[in-house]
């Protein structure tokens, strides 16, 4: 019970100490001391009806204590005047919600994309370092240094701490949902799902923004991809990619597909037609028994006049072949400057195959498996070169 409060009320709680404090590191003490109070004292009086607001009490009240004990700090000299808040039972409606202050603090553009990521994860999710280190793949003395320059770069270039102004909403929000995506698509590794913790984010995102369709877009795609995810491997350890064609629907999380699925209408209720809106609708169409791969075709040409990126112009070509056309399909790829990406030469390897070109197939395959990095990947591969 514990822990599901934590994982609920963590940000919550820091959001507000950060607002009050102005500081990231004294924000995390406090919160911590908070935390670590309930442990002690809820198993024994009981958990409090309203224990966010206990939390926000306790913690800021920890602040408080360790502001006087350190009288030196001048800048914070100011805070003593503050009445100190009471552990009297009161409606938690009365602490302001601040983590959209938050997000947009820790995704702001003077940090280094791998800061916001980490400093996300961190503030809003409430991981520890290591398991933030564990899930990227870096040291935990790596990640720590991550987050320390995040810190000081927020308090030496005196970023604030509050949403943008309206005319710089669009540009800030959608450097939020890149990181949010980012975040998902780091996937399941090691002992913390980022995937699952992703979506929980962009709950909380869509939550604090309901007029913005591209928030609840992005909420939708997420949803609607991680339905899929028990169907994406299979064997023994997970190691074998299995395509969409080929996917067990059994293994897909229908209810889930749902929620994304009700998720998607609200956004195309707002009237949204941006990439992640578009992106969602191109994965509804794909959780379908029967896939349009037409329309899934018409979408990503949307989506490509939208972004530009040549990737998705890989996947529209993907489409198209699944249309049916995949000379016309291998015509695209080719145009495509993407020789140091791996899905670039799968996808390329794949239609000289449908063509009847086993020799290019099996140059593009190998060229693909040169790039490939994880176990999963190498092991498709290496199989589609033996059926050759």
């Amino acid at each position: 019970m514990l822990e599901d409060v934590f994982r609920e009320e963590w940000g919550r709680v820091l959001a507000s100490l950060v607002g009050f404090l102005g500081d990231f590191d004294r924000a995390e003490e406090a919160a911590q001391e908070a935390f670590a109070a309930a442990v002690r004292h809820w198993p024994v009086a009981g958990t409090p009806d309203k224990p966010g607001a206990w939390l926000v009490t306790t913690a800021r009240n920890r602040a408080i204590d360790r502001i006087r004990r350190e009288r030196t700090r001048a800048e914070k000299i100011h805070l003593l005047a503050i009445q100190e808040p009471t552990m009297d039972p009161f409606d938690d409606t009365a602490i302001k919600d601040e983590r959209l202050e938050l997000i947009f603090t820790c995704c702001h553009p003077a940090l280094p994309l791998e800061g916001q990521v980490a400093l996300t994860l961190r503030a809003l999710g409430g991981l520890e370092t290591a398991e933030i280190a564990r899930a990227f793949l870096v040291s935990e003395e790596t990640m720590k240094r991550r987050l320390t320059r995040a810190k000081a770069k927020i308090k030496a270039t005196g970023i604030r701490f509050a949403v943008p102004d309206a005319h710089r909403l669009p540009d800030r929000l959608d450097a939020v949902l890149a990181v949010l995506y980012l975040i998902y698509n780091e996937g399941y590794r090691g002992r913390v799902d980022l995937a699952a913790e992703a979506i929980r984010l962009g709950r909380v995102l869509a939550g604090l923004m309901p007029g913005e369709p591209e928030a609840y877009g992005l909420l939708a795609l997420m949803t609607i991809h991680h339905a899929r995810r028990r169907a994406r491997f299979s064997g023994e350890r997970d190691e074998d990619l299995v395509l969409l064609d080929d996917q067990d629907r059994s293994l897909w999380d229908l209810r889930q597909i749902d929620e994304g699925q009700a998720v998607l209408d609200m956004a195309l209720a707002m009237g949204g037609r941006g990439a992640y809106v578009v992106q969602a609708a191109i994965a509804s169409l794909q959780a379908r028994r029967r896939v349009d791969w037409p329309q899934v075709a018409r979408l990503y040409g949307r989506l490509f006049e939208l972004t530009g990126s040549p990737v998705v112009e890989l996947n529209h070509a993907v489409a198209i072949a699944q249309s049916g056309r995949p000379a016309d399909a291998l015509r695209i790829v080719d145009g495509l400057g993407l020789d140091g990406y791996l899905y670039y030469h799968s996808t390329r390897a794949d239609l000289l195959r449908r063509l009847g070109r086993p020799a290019e197939a099996r140059a593009a395959y190998r060229r693909a498996l040169g790039l490939a990095t994880s176990t999963p990947e190498r092991r498709f591969l290496s199989g589609r070169l033996e059926q050759l």
